[in-house]
């Protein structure tokens, strides 16, 4: 195979950046763009060569000439995508999280492995530069034995409270990265999960049943121990950080800024902020994805980032809920990949 024909199912924000990103792969040909609403895309579809605008994505699965689909629909709409999807022989690249519900994840995997299709999922974070470099370092054992790791992820500004409300939670919608980031990073499972959380950046998404600040603790299989810390609201940027400490040493990521330039004076020592949101932060992971995506069809080779590994961050986030909810640490099972 030397070309691959895709369609797009939802032309929201992330639809919209995965057909810019696909149209630099000279093998790629983005056929149809499917969403609910299509009036207000027709000039955007022409601008992108986009062939075909429908309100119903069973034209795309329908379509002998696509053979992969990106599924960047509500989250509530994946598994039944993905199942729809898998039946009609598409190879899948599905944004996180699957769905909202362990078991109809498991369910749509299931028929994804009965079909024989691809379906990688978009946790685009394992594809940043400096967070794959940490992962290599760890596998390579530079640092030994992986005894503490920690991830810092928060977000510039909370998002609208319609957006809480269909989320997921936090844990669903925010820390579900960084829970697939904690087994890339550490190849290993979680066994315990403990979080807490509070409503410290707006009461209405308190009111809306989330929190907005959050701190969760992991227990690996291979002994090792994990902190995560998310927040809705840090008033200097995107703030993406990193840190592996192991027995023969640590390896750290820092954020990403607009320079590196340090400005000392009498007054201060300065330098650029933080880059504002994941758009700019995670440019480059975002087309490496698709990039790798795209390769794996076209080579006949295996996703990187799998149906297995969206299910077990989703049972990551469903146990910190419940941790949270409960007052106290949940065991989680090791699993076997299922695909």
């Amino acid at each position: 195979m030397t070309s691959l024909t895709v369609g797009i199912i939802g032309a929201g924000r992330i639809g919209k950046l995965h057909v810019d990103n696909l149209r630099k792969i000279p093998q790629i040909r983005i056929k149809s763009v499917s969403d609910v609403v299509i009036d207000h895309l027709e000039a955007w579809g022409k601008e992108k060569q986009i062939e075909v605008l429908t309100t119903d994505y069973h034209e795309l699965l329908e379509d002998p000439e696509i053979q992969a689909v990106f599924i960047c629909s509500p989250t509530n709409t994946h598994a039944t995508i993905i199942k729809e999807a898998a039946l009609a022989g598409k190879d899948i690249f599905c944004e996180k999280p699957v769905s909202f519900s362990v078991e109809e994840t498991e369910e749509a995997l299931a028929v994804v492995e009965k079909a024989g299709v691809r379906l990688q999922i978009g946790f685009n974070r394992r594809y940043d530069p400096n967070f794959r470099r940490i992962q290599t370092l760890v596998k390579d054992g530079k640092i030994g034995q992986p005894h503490i790791l920690r991830i810092t992820s928060r977000d510039p500004e909370p998002p609208g409270i319609d957006y809480v409300k269909a989320s997921g939670g936090l844990f669903m919608d925010m820390m579900i990265h960084d829970f697939d980031m904690a087994r890339y990073v550490m190849d290993s499972e979680v066994v315990e999960v403990s979080a807490a959380g509070a409503v410290l950046v707006d009461p209405a998404i308190g009111e809306a049943g989330d929190i907005d600040t959050a701190i969760v603790t992991l227990k690996f299989a291979n002994g090792a121990l994990g902190v995560i810390d998310n927040s809705r609201q840090a008033v200097y940027g995107y703030d993406q950080r990193l840190e592996v400490f192991g027995e023969k040493g640590a390896a750290q990521a820092d954020n990403n800024r607009p320079t590196t330039v340090e400005v000392s004076t009498t007054e201060a020592v300065t330098l650029d902020k933080p880059l504002y949101f994941f758009l700019e932060r995670y440019n480059q992971a975002y087309i490496d994805e698709v990039v790798e995506f795209t390769r794996s069809i076209l080579e006949k080779k295996e996703v990187a980032c799998t149906g297995f590994d969206g299910l077990q961050a989703q049972k990551i986030a469903k146990a910190a809920k419940e941790s949270l909810e409960k007052g106290a640490p949940v065991q989680l099972n090791q699993a076997v990949p299922v695909i």
